[in-house]
Formats: C-alpha cells, sequence, structure tokens
C-alpha cells in the first residue's frame, strides 16, 4: 500500500472518529425530553428517511445474496446497538461508556479469528492492547467508582460493543462487491420499519405533549442521525474496503481523544498525562494497522 493511500485512509479514519465523538453528548441531549428506545429509534427513522431516495436508486446493484446479510447486519449493528447505547446512557456516566466501547477491537479480532479465519499479526495485537489502555487511561479519573450498582448497565455497552466486533466483519467479508453508499442506504430499508414500529407504539406522542426543550431535543436527534448514522456510518462502510476490520474497528480509541478535544475547544484544559495517553492511544492504532512481520 503506498503513502497516499494511507495518508487519506488515516484522514478519514481520524474524521470518523470526530463525528462519533459527538454522538454520546447528542444522546444525551436526546435523554432529557425522550425514551431511550424513543432516541434510538428516532435517530434510526430519521436515517432511513435520509436514506431512502439513495437506496431505492441502487437496489439493482444488490443481488439475491446480500439480502439476508444486510437484514442482519442492520439489526446487529445498528438497530439493537442504538437501543443499547441509550439504555445505558440513561445509567453510567460516560466514563465508563467511553471504557467499554473500546471493547470493540477486541471483539472485532476475536469474531474475526472464530468465524471468518482471518489472519493477525502479533504486533496488531499488542497495537490492540495499547489502544485500550490509551482509551481507559484518558477516561478513567481517580476517585471515580466505575463499578456500583447503578453501572451494571455497561453490560449493555459491553453486548453493543459484542455486537459491533461482528458486525464489521461481516461488513468486510460479506459485502465485498457491493459499494459503502449502496450498502450503508440499503440496510436500512430493514431497520427503517422496525424503528416506525416502535415509535408508534411506545407512547411517544406523550414526550411531545410535555412540551418544555422537547424539539430542541428532537432537533440534537435529528443531528446525531445525520452525522452519526448517515455521515459516519457511509465513510465507514467505504474505508472498510481499504483496511483491516481490527483497524477500522480500532476508531473507538479514537473516539475519546476527540471528546477531550472538543472540551478544549470549550475551555477545558489538556493536561500532560492526558497528552501522554493520546500518544499512546495513536501508537496503539498505528501497530494495529502494521501488515508485516510474523503472523500468528
Amino acid at each position: 500500500m503506498d503513502l497516499h493511500r494511507k495518508i487519506w485512509q488515516w484522514v478519514m479514519l481520524l474524521f470518523i472518529s470526530m463525528i462519533w465523538g459527538t454522538s454520546f453528548i447528542l444522546m444525551k441531549k436526546g435523554l432529557r425530553s425522550f425514551e431511550p428506545w424513543h432516541v434510538a429509534s428516532l435517530r434510526i427513522f430519521f436515517a432511513w428517511i435520509m436514506f431512502l431516495p439513495v437506496a431505492l436508486t441502487r437496489l439493482r446493484r444488490v443481488k439475491r445474496h446480500h439480502w439476508p446479510w444486510l437484514a442482519l447486519t442492520g439489526i446487529i449493528g445498528n438497530f439493537i446497538p442504538a437501543n443499547l447505547f441509550t439504555l445505558a446512557q440513561m445509567h453510567i456516566d460516560s466514563s465508563l461508556a467511553g471504557i467499554l466501547n473500546s471493547l470493540t477491537p477486541l471483539f472485532a479480532l476475536l469474531t474475526g479469528l472464530l468465524f471468518f479465519r482471518t489472519h493477525v499479526l502479533l504486533i496488531n495485537v499488542v497495537g490492540l492492547l495499547l489502544g485500550l489502555a490509551g482509551a481507559a487511561g484518558l477516561i478513567y479519573r481517580p476517585g471515580t467508582d466505575l463499578w456500583n450498582e447503578a453501572n451494571l448497565y455497561g453490560l449493555f455497552v459491553v453486548m453493543a460493543t459484542i455486537l459491533y466486533g461482528l458486525n464489521v466483519n461481516l461488513l468486510k467479508y460479506k459485502f465485498a462487491d457491493l459499494d459503502g453508499l449502496t450498502l450503508s442506504s440499503t440496510l436500512f430499508l430493514f431497520i427503517g420499519p422496525l424503528a416506525l414500529l416502535t415509535l408508534l407504539f411506545s407512547g411517544l406522542p406523550a414526550a411531545f405533549a410535555a412540551g418544555g426543550i422537547v424539539w430542541n431535543d428532537l432537533g440534537y436527534i435529528f443531528l446525531l442521525s445525520l452525522f452519526s448514522s448517515v455521515l459516519a456510518v457511509t465513510l465507514f462502510n467505504i474505508l472498510l474496503k481499504y483496511i483491516s476490520p481490527l483497524f477500522a474497528s480500532s476508531v473507538t480509541y479514537l473516539i475519546p481523544v476527540f471528546a477531550i478535544l472538543w472540551g478544549v475547544l470549550d475551555g477545558e484544559r489538556l493536561s500532560l498525562d492526558q497528552v501522554l495517553w493520546i500518544f499512546v492511544i495513536f501508537t496503539g492504532v498505528y501497530l494495529v494497522n502494521k501488515e508485516k512481520l510474523v503472523r500468528i
């Protein structure tokens, strides 16, 4: 792989990380006025509506063997995790959510080895562990009680990362002949109606009847859908055509970095230890992307 290709792949990975780095705060805003399943279903419903014109023009590119896998990836890679994350966000703090979300590359590695017979280098595993340590170090603060009873809801995040790890391998190995935009738009054809049914039978009108900041919070959910579910998902599926599932899933190590940087732009201070942990993360992600040395 030449240097030019590597540069654009890194730039796109960083850009996707920046977008997904805002998703937690947008979910938090939406949860002020809506129930967790409302936030998840509105996010998917908006994405479905935005993707629909594109999906209808690209249906001819989808072959019969794609459809079962599209349904599966839509459900385990988007619908279920969206609900799991919003449920967790009602009970756990963002620090724990960020640390647990960083388990995604680990599960991408494990599911790849178990179900797809992927090969990995020892240096990639070292990078994975470095990235996980860096993400945990960047987020964790002394004195924070990460494992109280309420934080058992963090298991929802763990379940989501298991599904993400499996999903990134499915996207890589089951849709090699489908371009990223077609893949992203058509998988929402399956989960959009599920989201609509959830909204119709989950008491959504009551949330709007409460008034207050409900319309503002609906706007935050729309932004969550537009950027995290439409733009970032499409870019991720395009990028995945050129890189390994393990490297692609390392985006979760970079998300806390951008969360910190957003805080700096908002007036927060960047400490020396945070700079060091960020360096550890980037070192880990770099090693995850190494393509040479002896395989294990």
